[in-house]
């Protein structure tokens, strides 16, 4: 009998797909646990994916991508990100979580370290840990926001330390760091000579008046950082898989012979659909946003109002944190809501130590769902007094 390999074995289990998992026991539950808008593509996105097929645009292309997105995709992080790059410095991946396996597997060897916000998506500690690096964790603080701050950063930087991993706005916590806090990050950046994975697929995202800023903007930061992002959140693009990375000129050629690996290409019309949200109105967006404010509030003012629950209102994103402290551990308070009312949460747990005493609750949903939710969960008997 062939084993697994100690690679596969070692890797940390998602508490997300376990809390689907266990969802699976129940009838009539109610999902704000998967990070997915509820919206189909645009018309026009979809009728370019459609004329891409009957056309017989359906062959390989280029490992890098179709010349013309990679194109679309450096004016857009010119003009939107500030971000000064050409078409050579793009490389299209199947959506986010390929660009950062591309980029960790083009910068880091193994036994180097990779600095990863904790609470953050799981799959970075586990896609740290495929490439043979260690993660070593710097904590997002409800104090401070959940904000990531340069000095616990610098705290854990050692002369392992190739890589630093950012993610704005958060998931799972809905952060948006300000340009301040990125112009400090950037100085240890360049004093201790690190590589930057900016993952940034919830840019558009944003609430409140809150900014996004790009750290590859900013000066001097060209030959350090590595840009991700993706058509999956902002165009609710999800099931076509298709995003970007975009890098240093000198070490994109080299990394995009880990893409020629590990999937030869993206497939052929998603990338004239990408191609056409990117260039296409972006109406589509605006009112996705729309709704996502709606929806934000309603959720925000229903979780404060609940016995022994606080939420800082995130700032981006589509997700809330609340802080459940009060009612237990989070795996515990989350196997209980979904027990006792069918509504499926994220445990903090699963995005790391400093997640624990919050869950995650996705509001990519309809304000129907988010109100019989919110309803469920007030009915909940032993919810304790504040």
């Amino acid at each position: 009998m062939i084993d697994a390999s100690v690679r596969c074995r070692t890797r940390p289990a998602s508490g997300i797909r376990l809390m689907s998992e266990m969802a699976a026991a129940y009838d009539n539950v109610l999902h704000l646990g998967i990070g997915e808008p509820d919206f189909n593509i645009s018309p026009s996105v979809a009728a370019a994916l459609k004329k891409a097929v009957d056309s017989g645009k359906n062959k390989y292309t280029p490992t890098s991508g179709i010349p013309e997105l990679r194109a679309a995709v450096a004016r857009k992080l010119r003009r939107e990100n500030g971000i000064d790059c050409e078409p050579e410095s793009v490389l299209i991946n199947h959506g986010a979580s390929e660009a950062i396996m591309t980029a960790i597997l083009g910068v880091a060897d193994a036994g180097d370290e990779v600095l990863v916000p904790d609470p953050a998506w799981p799959n970075y500690q586990g896609q740290v840990h495929m490439a043979g690096c260690r993660a070593v964790f710097y904590p997002l603080l409800e104090k401070d926001g959940f904000h990531a701050s340069a000095g616990e950063i610098e705290k854990r930087v050692t002369a392992k330390t190739k890589i630093l991993i950012l993610n704005s706005p958060s998931n799972p916590t809905g952060a948006v760091t300000t340009k301040e806090e990125l112009s400090d990050i950037a100085e240890l950046v360049k004093k201790h000579n690190l590589a930057v994975i900016s993952d940034e697929p919830y840019e558009k995202l944003l609430y409140d008046g809150a900014v996004h800023t790009s750290i590859g903007s900013l000066p001097g930061m060209q030959d350090y950082v590595f840009t991700v992002n993706t058509f999956s959140k902002s165009y609710a693009m999800t099931g076509l898989r298709v995003g970007y990375l975009q890098g240093p000129p000198h070490a994109m050629p080299s990394i995009v012979k880990i893409q020629e690996g590990l999937s030869s290409c993206v497939n052929a019309p998603a990338q004239w659909a990408a191609l056409e949200a990117l260039t296409g109105s972006q109406d589509y967006v605006a009112e996705m946003v729309g709704h996502y404010t709606r929806r934000r509030r309603l959720l925000l003012d229903g979780l404060n109002a609940l016995p022994g629950v606080r939420c800082l209102a995130p700032e981006g994103a589509f997700y809330a944190f609340p802080n459940v402290s009060k009612l237990g551990r989070s795996q515990d308070v989350a196997e209980n809501w979904l027990r006792r009312a069918q509504v499926i949460t994220i445990p903090g747990s699963a995005f790391g130590e400093a997640g624990e005493g919050f869950v995650r609750i996705c509001f990519a949903v309809s304000e129907a769902v988010i109100k019989e939710a919110l309803s469920r969960l007030e009915a909940i008997p032993e919810m304790p007094a504040r």
